[in-house]
């Protein structure tokens, strides 16, 4: 058996629970769907807005309060890719899709988008949370506009695609089931295709296939934000937050430094096993700095290390040699709170 299956085996029945020591303290857990971990701010300021975007920020005000709170000042880079960014595009979505309501549009145009993220930013600011969040969430004005998607109008999009289809499959999901059977994710990727097809098809001489991936994924956004202006904006967050878990829980996060070091102490046979944890101690070390993980993630990153591992001529399994399971690969309190 390799380390990869070996770790799989060993770590694969904690990953949906916390472990609970001896002791009765319990380890660090995030769920499929992580809650926000903060209690609600109370002490708000009054943001100064530019009066230039036209978007209904009071339409989502329950939910840009929870946004508030998963993107806090002192947690918002370390809970980012778990909570934080993810309910700040879904925010945006619902912000979108509510003010299309009464503007029959589903995208900004590029001056209004640097107006209405700003004014966004300045709300979430107000609210206690960090200040850099186009940074730390990579979001751009851009990403508010139509970009390559070339349906933008409510009306044109009911008339391509089956909207009470896309509503059975997407009104109400189940956020565990849908991960698995993807019954909303394949309904809206079918409305991204035939609105982008539909484009394609009206051209003169143009060919319909191959799609280019980007306009669907484009595309996909206008789905989401007709979606969300049809359903209650808690309703659209529960939806769009369940999407985007299962696509966060997909994948490891981390970057992995050199593991030179590792390499030296613990590979082959390893001769001094004190030298080989100590090195590998202070590589997941390096790892567990760098963000809050759900257990999914964390048993993605765990097998990915430990195939990187293996390539490394590294065969022992050292995670049970040096005793490293899956909270080792989270972060456990920000340094910022350490004192």
């Amino acid at each position: 058996m390799g380390i990869k299956d070996s770790v799989l085996v060993e770590i694969k029945a904690n990953t949906l629970a916390p472990d609970i020591s001896p002791s009765g303290d319990t380890q660090p857990f995030l769920p499929l769907l992580a809650p926000s971990p903060l209690t609600a701010f109370t002490n708000n300021t009054v943001p100064i807005l530019s009066g230039l975007c036209t978007l209904n920020f009071f339409a989502a005000e329950s939910v840009i309060s929870t946004t508030a709170t998963d993107c806090w000042a002192s947690f918002a880079p370390y809970l980012a890719n778990v909570v934080c960014c993810p309910q700040f595009d879904a925010t945006l979505v619902i912000i979108i899709g509510q003010s299309s309501k009464y503007s029959g549009i589903l995208a900004l145009n590029k001056t209004h988008s640097k107006h209405c993220l700003s004014d966004f930013e300045k709300i979430l600011e107000s609210q206690g949370a960090n200040d850099n969040l186009q940074k730390i969430c990579s979001f751009q004005p851009e990403n508010l506009t139509e970009a390559s998607c070339p349906v933008t109008d409510v009306d044109e999009f009911e008339r391509i695609v089956d909207s009470p289809g896309l509503m059975a499959a997407c009104g109400r999901i189940d956020p565990v089931n849908e991960c698995c059977d993807q019954v909303c994710q394949n309904s809206i990727l079918d409305a991204a295709r035939k609105i982008a097809l539909n484009a394609m098809s009206n051209m003169d001489g143009a060919s319909i296939s191959p799609v280019n991936s980007r306009r669907i994924d484009d595309c996909k956004n206008i789905v989401l934000r007709w979606l969300a202006s049809r359903l209650d904006p808690s309703s659209a967050n529960g939806v769009l937050r369940g999407i985007s878990n299962c696509n966060v829980n997909k994948v490891c996060p981390l970057v992995f430094p050199n593991m030179t070091n590792v390499v030296k102490e613990c590979e082959s046979v390893i001769s001094n096993q004190t030298a080989c944890c100590k090195a590998m101690e202070s590589y997941v070390s390096q790892l567990q700095q760098q963000s809050f993980l759900t257990n999914l993630q964390a048993l993605n990153c765990a097998a990915l290390l430990g195939m990187r591992l293996q390539k490394a001529n590294i065969s022992y399994n050292v995670y049970n040699l040096c005793h490293v399971n899956l909270k080792d690969f989270s972060l456990q309190v920000p340094p910022d709170l350490l004192g």
